[in-house]
């Protein structure tokens, strides 16, 4: 069997641009301030979309300024709207890779698996790593159906985010049926979105009490993936964690003041404190390895 080490393969750390979003001391930012304190913050790269032509060569100079990956999002519901996307990729250049939310949810079986194996035949074609995110509303909401997928297509590059699965099957406990999925899924980790879900919530703080019991159950199977990846990767591969704590309504929030319209809804966790609690973390996984 092949070892597991970590030697000569890299851990990229990176801030999701959509949880940035609504963060109270950075919502007035600049697109060059966030990128600066993106950087500062010791983040490896940024996971966000394909910016729009008038904001292309402002990107492609920050980008490189402060040694950051770009990785975006895509969200197909077609082989056609992947091509395209994959197009525009190529065109702006230099993405690492792309986390595709599958916008077919109703789409199973085989026809399922056509559309999956197609993704997977571009992005072979257009050399820019798809990864396909385990998602609610999209082709991978069942836990149950996407394990099927992986057995069937025998190799499916996974975004890893459990607290969807957590969350769609209210796992406040995890029953062995459903960790026996999980780890299936594990074996085809090629990134992973950092969020605990207590399976009534999908995004809960880290300091609220049952993250407490939660937290170490996710961590479990970040480093599983992390592992899983490494047998697979080959020499100067990275693997990408992005810390994607969304604004509200994923982030949950209340209300403070009067009753009759006034006051102020806040959230009730500092994302942007989190996001750097959870890329400590994920180091602190990845150092574990050998």
């Amino acid at each position: 069997m092949k070892p597991i080490t970590r030697i000569d393969r890299k851990l990229s750390v990176q801030m999701s641009w959509w949880g940035m979003e609504q963060v109270p001391d950075f919502a007035a930012d600049t697109t060059a301030e966030k990128i600066r304190r993106i950087a500062g913050a010791g983040f490896d790269g940024i996971n966000g979309f394909i910016p729009e032509p008038e904001h292309v060569a402002e990107w492609k100079e920050l980008l490189p300024q402060h040694q950051l990956e770009l990785s975006v999002n895509a969200y197909p519901a077609s082989a056609a709207e992947m091509e395209s996307f994959l197009e525009k990729a190529v065109r702006f250049g230099g993405i690492s890779f792309i986390n595709a939310q599958v916008m077919t949810p109703f789409v199973t079986g085989t026809e399922a698996e056509s559309l999956l194996g197609a993704i997977k035949k571009l992005s072979r074609q257009a050399g820019i790593p798809v990864y396909v995110e385990t998602h609610r509303g999209t082709i991978t909401q069942d836990l149950i159906r996407t394990a099927r997928y992986v057995r069937n297509l025998g190799q499916l590059d996974l975004t890893i985010d459990f607290s969807h699965y957590v969350l769609a099957g209210e796992m406040r406990s995890v029953r062995p049926e459903a960790e026996e999925l999980l780890q299936e899924l594990l074996v085809h980790t090629s990134s992973i979105h950092a969020r605990v879900s207590n399976g009534e919530q999908i995004q809960i703080g880290m300091e609220h009490e049952e993250a407490k019991a939660m937290l170490p159950l996710f961590e479990r199977w970040w480093r599983k993936g992390m592992e899983q990846w490494l047998l697979r990767s080959q020499t100067g591969d990275s693997f990408p964690f992005v810390c994607e704590l969304g604004p509200p309504p994923y982030a949950m929030t209340c209300h403070t003041g009067e009753d009759r319209g006034e006051g102020t809804t806040v959230e009730l966790s500092d994302r942007w404190r989190e996001s750097l609690l959870y890329a400590e973390r994920a180091r602190r996984l990845w150092d574990s390895l050998a």
